[in-house]
């Protein structure tokens, strides 16, 4: 049923369940039971009756990197972005956010440092978005302004959490710095990107904890809002992001017990906004939601 705008996208405590994020495949597999079926359905739909799960490993695409939640993807850019608007993501990485804001009929374009991972999200890009092909940029996006210019209808990202997976040897790289390094660039690009985000428009960043040597977290969350907030982008909305559980179960015991560490399963979906909300919700356009029916009493 239609759920006013406003509201639609100022849920609180929202908790989203990842199902998609270590399967490459997911979406195209959704898009094409789609085509047969000759109508939308729904996620909880297709992962009950048509999703065929391949995967047989841990989650990472062809170039080694971590394989982004495409039902995530999807559903930031259809709550948070204009249909058609254009998308900017400055820690591009692999495939999935860009083509499937191309599916989505969305402009992206993303900045990354790595050629052969941009060259691979091309060649990816290719055999399945048709004419509105993702553009990709090789470069650091500390230099945003520079390297892809103009003004974006939504920011969206998922940033290096700190040193928890380490890219490359670039020395450019900030997943390879000490944290106060990788805050201080860190910062810069978020600056950046928010100065580049069109007035009364969203953002969002997928970002998750990571911890030192010393054992303590960084706080990667709450740096991220600052980061935003000092650029002029003030924090929104949040959701979690519930991640399969893998072998945590295996792992969680021993680091409780060693250190009582808790086990990790999700990340922080922060949403941002430049000026209006309200005029920021409107230009997304109109959303429909279903609510689940209640089960009937036995």
């Amino acid at each position: 049923m239609p759920l006013n705008r406003a509201k639609a996208r100022k849920a609180e405590g929202l908790t989203l369940r990842s199902n998609s994020g270590r399967d490459p495949s997911y979406y195209r597999q959704k898009r094409d039971a789609e085509k047969r079926l000759g109508r939308t359905i729904t996620t909880a739909e297709f992962d009950a009756d048509y999703y065929v799960n391949n995967q047989t490993g841990g989650g990472l695409s062809e170039t080694g990197t971590s394989v982004f939640d495409a039902t995530l993807c999807e559903l930031m850019y259809r709550w948070f972005s204009p249909a058609e608007g254009s998308v900017l993501d400055p820690f591009a990485g692999g495939s999935v956010r860009g083509i499937v804001a191309a599916l989505l009929g969305r402009r992206y374009v993303g900045v990354d440092l790595s050629a052969r991972q941009v060259e691979a999200n091309r060649e990816q890009a290719e055999t399945v978005c048709g004419d509105n092909q993702p553009v990709w940029c090789v470069g650091d996006s500390r230099d945003l302004a520079a390297l892809v210019p103009g003004s974006y209808d939504f920011v969206f990202s998922c940033p290096p959490y700190a040193d928890l997976e380490v890219y490359s040897d670039d020395p450019r790289d900030i997943s390879a710095m000490a944290y106060p390094d990788f805050r201080a660039s860190y910062r810069e690009i978020i600056a950046a990107a928010v100065s580049m985000l069109a007035e009364d428009r969203f953002a969002a960043f997928v970002v998750g904890e990571a911890r030192g040597r010393d054992g303590f977290y960084y706080g990667l969350v709450p740096d991220t809002i600052r980061a935003f907030e000092d650029a002029g982008a003030r924090f929104y909305d949040e959701a979690i992001l519930v991640n399969p559980i893998g072998s945590l179960p295996i792992r969680a015991g021993k680091q409780f017990e060693s250190g009582r560490k808790l086990g990790k399963t999700h990340q922080n979906v922060l949403v941002f906004c430049k000026g209006d909300w309200r005029r920021a919700t409107a230009a997304c356009g109109q959303i429909e939601v279903s609510w689940p029916q209640a089960e009937e009493a036995t």
